[in-house]
């Protein structure tokens, strides 16, 4: 049974210059320059030279030339073949019939090509072996070893500190969400999570967990917040575009959903519940809701929401918000609480609200 090492700094499987952080599970992109340690010399800091040889050593022993026709100690017969081959020497590659030259020196020469081309094709494919190591995978995957090794770093017990150029979020900032095509950020309540296996592209945020639509045994989930640009319509005022599409988002909630089918067995009446301008983001806007009841299930309510977006050309944003109703979705006040968080990007300080006042004064 494999080991999984402890969080710590080791040698990096992709730089063994430097050590990486490893978080017990997988490498992070923290690096530094490994300290001295009393495992072994530290990449990077000088070394005591080696001692001279002692003067017996400095001139090797004279030895007796190997036989003719035979490869000196420890080197392969072929290589030295190629060799002997290469040099000129008559005594490189016996012919088939014992000596000679012409056709019987040509063959010999080309047999000795070969056996040199094959020797460095070994070569070359020892040394691919050997850098790209036994197991098969990429350096940046390997685990660091168990255990330290003689030479490897100790597991620190301190993690790294953010990269440069980065900051932890503080514990007690708000979670947001943000819209990046429309340049607004969103509030992410208790409660709710960013989108998880949704269909739906344009999804903010979902409430968390899901439960079985009551109608066909399918997905739901208790509530739902969706952004998206409009598109496709001549129509620029927000009242006139939020009312437009109420009834769509309606449809789309608790009718039919994308394959057709009635998660609720469809829509039996719905009446409007509240209507009216709103400023969002700064931006002068409006929202109607609508209380919707279905066939099967507690329904819910619907909410429309118009506005001009603070970027580029300034086209209508329209946010959609889908509450189930009954004691398990959420409360109905979460519609205006987000409302209310909603911020240009990078303008914490911007906000808005029902009732807020906020809008073009010419």
């Amino acid at each position: 049974m494999s080991r999984t090492p402890p969080p710590g700094w080791y040698r990096d499987p992709s730089a063994p210059h430097q050590e990486r952080w490893w978080d017990g599970t997988a490498w992070t992109e923290h690096r530094r320059t490994p300290e001295a340690t009393g495992y072994g010399p530290v990449a990077g800091h000088a070394q005591a030279p080696p001692q001279a040889p002692r003067p017996e050593q400095q001139a090797p022993r004279p030895h007796a030339p190997p036989p003719q026709g035979l490869p000196p100690q420890g080197l392969r017969p072929q290589a030295y073949q190629a060799h002997q081959a290469w040099s000129g020497r008559p005594d490189a590659v016996p012919s088939a019939g014992g000596g000679g030259s012409g056709a019987g020196g040509g063959r010999a020469k080309a047999v000795a090509l070969t056996a040199a081309a094959a020797v460095l094709v070994a070569a070359v494919v020892a040394g691919v072996v050997a850098l790209g190591g036994d197991d098969g995978g990429s350096a940046g995957a390997q685990a660091p070893p168990a255990t330290a090794g003689p030479t490897d770093p100790a597991p620190a017990s301190d993690p790294p500190s953010s990269p440069p150029g980065t900051s932890a979020p503080s514990a007690d900032a708000p979670a947001v969400v943000e819209d990046q095509l429309n340049g607004v950020t969103f509030p992410l309540p208790d409660g709710w999570e960013r989108p998880r296996h949704v269909a739906e592209d344009d999804v903010m945020m979902t409430t968390d967990g899901t439960y079985k639509c009551p109608a066909d045994g399918s997905v739901c989930r208790h509530g739902l917040v969706v952004s998206r640009t409009v598109t496709a319509n001549a129509e620029s005022a927000p009242e006139a575009l939020a009312r437009e599409d109420i009834e769509d988002a309606a449809d789309d909630a608790y009718d039919r959903d994308l394959i057709g089918n009635k998660p609720f067995g469809g829509i039996e009446s719905h009446e409007e519940v509240a209507s009216g301008p709103v400023a969002v983001a700064g931006r002068a806007g409006y929202y109607v809701r609508w209380r919707v009841r279905t066939a099967e299930g507690p329904g819910g309510y619907v909410q429309s929401m118009v506005f001009p977006s603070t970027v580029g050309t300034e086209s209508p944003i329209l946010v959609r918000y889908v509450f189930d109703a009954g004691e398990d979705g959420p409360p109905l006040s979460g519609m205006d609480t987000i409302t209310k968080g909603i911020r240009p990007v990078g303008d914490a300080d911007t906000g808005g609200g029902v009732g807020s006042g906020i809008g073009p004064t010419d």
